[in-house]
């Protein structure tokens, strides 16, 4: 009999010897379901075994099938970093060559702009010039009406009292030589920044030849103000210098690169300072930006003349700024001094001889 249906008889009605037998013959089909369930069971526990066993021989399988395709991904990624990264180097080539061509005809774009502007402006000169001449004569014909309205009719004299009130006749006046005097310095100021531009890029002026620094320094700062007017103020600390041997439009790229990137190392939402210094020492001149900017990290200094490097976001930089002035000083056998302070600025010293070596040696 099975343990778990003796169990409960035993419970039940003590000694199972001496059930009745209609009792007997119940336990007796219970006992006969009891053992089926157990055979039931066995062959259901083999079958558990033998499919978990198959199962533990399917999962070692995918495990050796994962760890062969996850080496061939390795692979595969590796692979795909080296190609990337000579795509990378193609495209940095690339984009070097692109970049010395701009800087190469930055020059006669710029020249071709400010000659196109100063056509425009100067019809707009002479007109102001002009309209200034027929306001002040107008002016002074309604002096003149104005001088003789005491001696109009009371009636006529109210209405053209009422057409003065209505125009604000007195406020017209004024407000219209204002608006001559700041249309007139608008014009002054776009004819500098033409002239700057134009001096800026020197189109015309390839060769070495002595130039004032400080007046490329001026051209410089005219031609990016709005890059830095947002920013930063400017403060120019110049000493007595001589004109230098050198190419201005070169050097005037230098400084534009030294400009914005003092503008660019000021924290958003503050208002820096940059700081333009010059100086002579023996026979070389220096020329010294500062800004109290964020600084470079030390373990960047060695870094930042080198083609591309930026720590700028993507699409606020080249990376090429910095080398290309770096080059363009080593052309004039000069060299750059760069301290930095985190927090507190960075200050680059430009050095440049006041004569270059003979022409075979350019």
């Amino acid at each position: 009999m099975h343990r778990l249906l003796e169990r409960q008889l035993k419970r039940f009605f003590g000694d199972p010897a001496t059930l009745s037998p209609q009792v007997a013959a119940f336990a007796g089909a219970v006992d006969e379901a009891y053992q089926a369930a157990d055979a039931d069971r066995l062959m259901i526990e083999r079958s558990l075994d033998l499919m978990s066993k198959e199962l533990g021989e399917s999962n070692a399988g995918l495990h050796s099938q994962l760890a062969e395709r996850r080496q061939i991904e390795e692979a595969l990624l590796q692979e795909k970093h080296e190609q990337e990264a000579l795509v990378k180097k193609l495209e940095d080539a690339h984009n070097q060559l692109l970049q010395s061509e701009k800087m190469a005809s930055i020059g006669q774009l710029a020249a071709g702009v400010a000659h196109e502007i100063n056509n425009p402006i100067g019809y707009v000169n002479s007109n102001l010039g002009t309209l200034r001449t027929y306001l002040d004569q107008l002016l002074a014909v309604l002096a003149a009406y104005e001088a003789l309205e005491s001696t109009c009719e009371p009636a006529k004299l109210a209405q053209v009292m009422t057409v003065k009130k209505q125009v604000e006749l007195d406020f017209l006046k004024e407000d219209v030589i204002a608006l001559l005097n700041e249309s007139g310095e608008g014009i002054r100021r776009v004819k500098q920044i033409v002239q700057d531009l134009k001096d800026f890029s020197h189109v015309d002026e390839a060769e070495w030849q002595q130039a004032d620094l400080h007046h490329g320094l001026d051209s410089t700062l005219n031609v990016v103000h709005n890059e830095i007017k947002y920013k930063a103020d400017v403060v120019k600390e110049y000493n007595d210098l001589p004109n230098v041997e050198c190419l201005p439009s070169q050097l005037n790229q230098v400084f534009m690169n030294m400009l914005v990137n003092a503008a660019h190392a000021i924290d958003e939402g503050t208002r820096g300072l940059i700081t333009i210094r010059t100086g002579m020492v023996g026979d070389q001149v220096w020329v010294e930006f500062a800004d109290n900017g964020k600084g470079i990290p030390p373990e960047n200094l060695t870094r930042i003349f080198d083609p591309f490097f930026t720590t700028k976001p993507v699409g606020k930089g080249t990376g090429l700024g910095l080398s290309l002035a770096y080059g363009i000083i080593e052309k004039h056998r000069g060299h750059i001094e760069v301290k930095s302070e985190i927090g507190k600025g960075t200050t680059f010293r430009l050095w440049l001889p006041v004569r270059q070596p003979d022409e075979e040696m350019k």
